[in-house]
C-alpha cells in the first residue's frame, strides 16, 4: 500500500475522531450554556422595578355595586378614565383586548379603574360592551371624589399629571404591597411609569411583557411558598 493511501486513511480517521469529539462537545456544553443564559435572564428579568412604594389604599372608593374595592395584596392595572368616560372607551377597549383578556384568569389579578362619582351609569353601559370582549368578574369601576382620584394619582409620583376631567390615557401595574412597578431604563423614556392605553404597540411591546414579569414573579414566590410549606410538613 503507498504511502499516499495511507496518509489518506489516516487522515480520514483523524477527520472521523474529531468529529466525533466535536459532537461530543456540542453536546456537553450545549445545556450548560443554555442553564447560564435562562440562568442570567432570571437574575436580570425577574422582577420589576419599584418606583414607587406604598401608595395610597382606594378606602374611599366604592365599585358599581357599593362594594369596597381595595389594591392589598392584589395585582393591579389602575386607570383613570375620567368624568368624560365615553370619550376613552377606546382606551379600555385597547386594554381590555391586548392587556385584560390574556391575564385575566390569573388569581388576584384585577384592573381597577377610578371614577368620579356621577359617572356611574356611563361606566356600566362601557362594561357592558367591555363584557362582549371578555368577562368581567376581574375589571372594577371604582368611584369617589375628584379630591380622592387626585389623591391616589398624587400618591404614586409620577412625572405624569390628570387633566381637568381626572383622566390619564396611561395605567399603572401596582404589586400585591400597593407598590408601583414600571422600568428604571426605558430605551424610550428612560423612567416608565406608567403604559399609554391609546398606543396598541406599547401595549404589545412593553406593557405585555410587563404584566408577564410581574405575574411570573408572584407565580415563582407562590411555587416556592408551597415548597417551603410541604417541606415544613414533612
Amino acid at each position: 500500500m503507498s504511502s499516499l493511501v495511507l496518509e489518506r486513511i489516516f487522515a480520514k480517521e483523524n477527520f472521523e475522531t474529531m468529529k466525533k469529539f466535536l459532537v461530543l462537545g456540542v453536546l456537553f456544553l450545549l445545556p450548560i450554556t443554555a442553564y447560564i443564559f435562562f440562568a442570567s435572564g432570571v437574575n436580570n428579568f425577574a422582577k420589576l422595578p419599584v418606583l414607587t412604594e406604598q401608595i395610597d389604599e382606594l378606602s374611599n372608593f366604592k365599585s358599581l355595586h357599593g362594594d369596597s374595592i381595595q389594591l392589598q395584596n392584589k395585582i393591579t392595572v389602575l386607570g383613570f378614565l375620567g368624568s368624560n368616560l365615553m370619550d376613552k372607551q377606546g382606551n379600555a377597549f385597547n386594554l381590555a383586548h391586548k392587556i385584560y383578556k390574556k391575564n385575566h384568569a390569573f388569581h388576584d389579578f384585577q384592573f381597577v379603574i377610578l371614577l368620579p362619582e356621577g359617572t356611574e351609569t356611563t361606566a356600566k353601559l362601557l362594561e357592558e360592551k367591555l363584557e362582549l370582549i371578555e368577562e368581567m368578574e376581574h375589571w372594577k369601576f371604582a368611584f369617589g371624589s375628584p379630591e380622592d382620584i387626585e389623591s391616589i394619582f398624587a400618591s404614586m409620583k409620577t412625572n405624569l399629571v390628570l387633566d381637568n376631567k381626572k383622566s390619564t390615557p396611561y395605567v399603572f401595574i401596582i404589586d400585591k404591597e400597593r407598590n408601583l412597578r414600571g422600568r428604571k431604563d426605558d430605551e424610550d423614556l428612560g423612567v416608565l411609569y406608567g403604559f399609554d392605553a391609546r398606543d396598541v404597540a406599547e401595549l404589545n411591546n412593553k406593557m405585555m411583557d410587563d404584566v408577564d414579569i410581574i405575574l411570573a414573579e408572584y407565580r415563582l414566590a407562590l411555587k416556592k411558598n408551597n415548597k417551603y410549606k410541604a417541606d415544613r410538613e414533612i
